[in-house]
């Protein structure tokens, strides 16, 4: 009997409608993938699963939440079967899991005080005028202030978004680092704060764009690709933009990067 790793392809989508549900990793990030107030799944990554599944047979999802540094571990030892997370595809990442094409792209945005008295608008600006400086745990956004000429250990590292703003507002930090969805939803009722315009970081001496995506285990590229193809349709009727809009994305996080260009091949 052949097992599912010299199955080619691998057999979980099978597997999955066979059982009529799949268990999606996610992370408690809003507006990514969490679990809301009435104790519902949502968020941009699960209501698309529940789109694409439900036209690749499979009728529901179940969410398996955990921290976003164990995502790829517990994918990897089976916990879930797919990451649902909106997680950033990069190099580094790709060398432990596949990912479908992104289904959103996204820039950098900063949290400043309000008229963004240092005039901070990018990553050299932070460096340039000595500003004091935070970001999230985990993020991306760590690495580019670093790749800037920012040092590590000077960095504050703060929970979340809310964590940054609070930080802001009480001149702990003159600014905070985050994606620019993030970035401009938490600052909406802040009195104090504003958020930049989104501008794209300097990676390896050229403009970066980042792309969300799901991420699969590398035998399973059957399913994989089965869920490129109901993606593409999706973004090609319009529907992507439907389902994601609800969660503060705007047609500017709307993409046509490809996985293969974000793992750097």
């Amino acid at each position: 009997m052949a097992t599912a790793s010299s199955t080619e392809g691998g057999d979980l989508l099978d597997r999955l409608r066979a059982a009529g549900v799949v268990r999606l990793g996610i992370a408690g990030e809003i507006p990514f993938g969490f679990i809301d107030t009435n104790g519902e799944l949502t968020g941009e990554a699960p209501e698309l699963a529940k789109v694409i599944f439900k036209r690749l047979g499979v009728d529901r999802v179940q969410p398996v939440p955990t921290e976003f540094g164990s995502l790829i571990p517990g994918l990897n030892s089976q916990q879930f079967d797919v990451v649902a997370a909106g997680m950033y595809v990069n190099p580094e990442r790709c060398e432990q899991v596949i990912f479908s094409d992104p289904d959103y792209q996204m820039l950098d945005s900063f949290i400043v005080r309000k008229g963004n008295p240092k005039g901070l608008r990018s990553y050299k600006d932070v460096v340039g005028k000595k500003a004091k400086f935070a970001t999230g745990t985990g993020y991306a956004e760590i690495q580019y202030a670093v790749e800037a000429g920012y040092k590590e250990s000077d960095i504050l590292i703060v929970p979340d978004q809310v964590a940054g703003l609070n930080a802001v507002e009480a001149g702990r930090v003159d600014v905070f680092a985050g994606t620019a969805l993030t970035v401009r939803e938490v600052v909406k009722k802040s009195a104090k704060a504003e958020a930049t315009e989104p501008f794209k970081p300097i990676v390896g001496g050229k403009p970066h764009v980042d792309g969300g995506a799901f991420a699969f285990r590398p035998t399973e590229t059957k399913l994989r690709d089965a869920f490129n193809v109901e993606l593409r349709k999706l973004k090609k009727s319009g529907e992507l933009f439907r389902i994601l809009k609800p969660f503060g994305f705007t047609e500017a996080e709307m993409t046509d990067l490809t996985a293969k260009e974000l793992c750097g091949g």
